[in-house]
Order: C-alpha cells, then sequence, then structure tokens
C-alpha cells in the first residue's frame, strides 16, 4: 500500500514550493537530465484542491 502525506500550507507557502519545484525543474533541464518526476510532482501540487473549512454548526447558527 502507498503512503500518502497530507500537507496544510499557506498561499505564502504554497508559492515557494512552486517556485522551489519550477527552478529545480529548470537546473535539471540545463543539465540534460530528465525532469519526468520533478514534472509529475509539480503538476499534483499545481492540481491539488483547495481544503474548504467547515465551521462547526454552532457557529453557522450564532450569525
Amino acid at each position: 500500500m502507498k503512503e500518502v502525506k497530507v500537507l496544510e500550507l499557506d498561499k505564502y507557502e504554497y508559492g515557494i514550493i512552486i517556485n522551489a519545484l519550477n527552478e529545480f525543474r529548470n537546473k535539471v533541464l540545463e543539465e540534460g537530465k530528465d525532469s519526468e518526476p520533478i514534472d509529475e510532482i509539480l503538476l499534483k501540487v499545481l492540481e491539488a484542491p483547495d481544503k474548504k473549512r467547515m465551521f462547526p454548526r454552532k457557529y453557522v447558527d450564532e450569525r
């Protein structure tokens, strides 16, 4: 069975991850190496859904 990790990132952290992966991908391409594994990870991060925060019903009813 495949182990799955879940990260909770704010917009700033998300941007850092995207930028770092993209820079690493560019470096690997300049060296003439295969960037496919990095491409797959970059796409997973870019396509990750936003988590909608659900508030308990008591907070919604108090409005």
